[in-house]
């Protein structure tokens, strides 16, 4: 799930090297703590957040596959 994540979002970003994605393992669900430079916090977003919900949604439909529960966090 991590390596999609992170093709994602490399993929949405100018500056691909300051990405850092933290990955979090709870008893049922695994956070993904996402960090990436202040630039382009505006282009994972997107506007009215669309962009950061239709990758909460790959993200959630991968891990559904799993049978895991995933949340996304995108940190200034």
């Amino acid at each position: 799930m991590k390596e999609i994540l992170e093709t994602v979002i490399r993929n949405l970003v100018s500056e691909p090297e300051s990405i850092s994605i933290n990955e979090v393992q709870g008893e049922q669900s695994v956070v993904f703590e996402i960090r990436v430079a202040e630039k382009d916090m505006g282009k994972v977003i997107g506007k009215e957040g669309k962009v950061a919900k239709a990758i909460r949604t790959i993200i959630k439909a991968v891990a559904a596959k799993e049978d895991k529960r995933v949340t996304v966090e995108f940190i200034d």
